[in-house]
């Protein structure tokens, strides 16, 4: 049986158990489970020895290009239980016209907004519905500042899944469409997206309704991790002298940290690791707050807002696995105004061409940030995460015209 049949016909997979990421405390796996005992996020551990003598980089190199090439590091067990609507791999894009300009190395952007529903929400997603799948879940809620709400409906009509959404009034009216079109029942809620997480928490019980939050069920940082081995190996099997991440929730910041070091395991990539670098908003800025106080958690933020609102996340519940990842890694968090934000997705956008949402934007600005006070060197190869697709975001107005029954002065079109 060749490798295309064995994956049509039976997923090998290498989940050993799950792991409470506080306590260390062992969870079986093929269960439901939402927090650990501790009230933690549980992590899915793998036989890594055995995905070592399993995989070999040749024949990865021959596998489809999608996120579930990865499946000796992913959860789902069966290949009839993935739930997909196309998750290719997303291209790397250089930015060389900008790198000049600032003097920089190379500047590469990951373009998530390529993937379904137009955000790397999708890559966790699709994890976490494929295993409600598995598991014999029937109906999902989740709060959402946009893009997870609009990745959670989509993926959980596919699978004939109930998905309930709770969003902030303020949520860009393009995801609540595109929520509500896809198939979920979307509210809109007076407050933030924890404010919105209550609600979900307490309708558990109430309703019956698998929570689906972030990092309160263990999947949605699998699919998240494939951000890791995927630029590793678009890479060459190297990785970037600094990622800079927009970090809200942060699941795929811890995501691709244990990425690295799985990889690392199966003789994948040595044991070099790039700085990571959270990435917040000036008006929601608890990790940035946290790192600078030495703390190992993140006290609510107070009154948050940014224009970038998938970053607008006042209290994470991975906050301390955001912060370990970023201080192991040699990284830092870092806050940019919103003005930053708004100059950075213009500037990239005129400069290269690239459309980058808010979230892609705030990145850009906090790699300029880091090269003027000197945390970032410009020999160094950075990554910047565009999260989502610009196109979902409120555009910039254009009132220019012609009038074609008077006479046209070309000359103005030269200037």
């Amino acid at each position: 049986m060749n490798d295309d049949e064995n994956l049509r016909t039976e997923r090998p997979t290498f989940v050993t158990h799950l792991e409470c990421s506080y306590t260390g405390e062992r969870f079986e796996a093929d269960r439901i489970h939402g927090l650990s005992s501790a009230g933690k996020p549980l992590l899915v551990c793998y036989d890594l020895a055995g995905v070592r003598k399993a995989l070999s980089k040749e024949q990865l190199a021959q596998r489809p290009p999608d996120i579930w090439r990865y499946r000796e590091l992913l959860p789902v067990r069966r290949v009839q239980d993935i739930v997909s609507l196309g998750e290719a791999l997303t291209p790397l894009v250089r930015l060389p016209n900008l790198a000049r300009k600032l003097g920089g190395a190379e500047i590469i952007v990951k373009d998530e907004g390529r993937l379904p529903t137009g955000s790397f929400k999708a890559r966790g997603l699709v994890m976490a519905v494929s295993m409600a799948k598995a598991l014999g879940i029937t109906h999902m809620a989740m709060p959402t500042n946009g893009n997870a709400g609009a990745a959670l409906a989509a993926y959980a009509s596919h699978a004939e899944i109930k998905s309930t959404v709770f969003c902030p009034e303020d949520t860009p009216e393009v995801n609540v469409s595109e929520i509500e079109l896809q198939g979920a029942t979307v509210y809109r809620v007076n407050g933030l997206i924890d404010d919105c997480g209550k609600i979900v928490g307490e309708g558990k019980a109430k309703v019956g309704w698998f929570d689906a939050s972030t990092l309160k069920e263990p999947y949605r940082i699998e699919g998240k991790k494939t951000m890791g081995l995927e630029l590793a190996e678009q890479l060459g099997w190297d990785v970037p002298d600094a990622i800079f991440y927009p970090t809200g929730g942060g699941t795929g910041l811890i995501g691709m940290w244990k990425a690295f070091a799985e990889l690392e395991a199966i003789g994948f990539i040595g044991k070099k690791r790039p700085r990571m670098i959270a990435v917040q908003a000036e008006g929601c800025a608890p990790m940035v707050r946290a790192f600078e106080a030495g703390e190992e958690h993140a006290p609510r933020f107070e009154n948050a807002h940014t224009i970038a609102s998938g970053i607008r996340v006042p209290a994470a519940v991975g906050d301390f696995l955001i912060l370990r990842a970023v201080r192991e890694s040699g990284g830092y968090a870092v806050a940019v105004s919103d003005d930053a934000i708004t100059q950075a997705v213009e500037e990239v956008a005129r400069g290269e061409g690239l459309l980058l949402c808010p979230e892609g934007g705030a990145t850009y600005a906090a790699y300029k940030q880091g090269l003027k006070d000197g945390r970032v060197k410009p020999t160094d190869r950075v990554m910047l995460f565009n999260c989502a697709t610009g196109l979902k975001y409120p555009l910039p107005p254009v009132t220019r015209t012609i009038d074609r029954t008077k006479p046209i002065d070309f000359n103005q079109f030269a200037r």
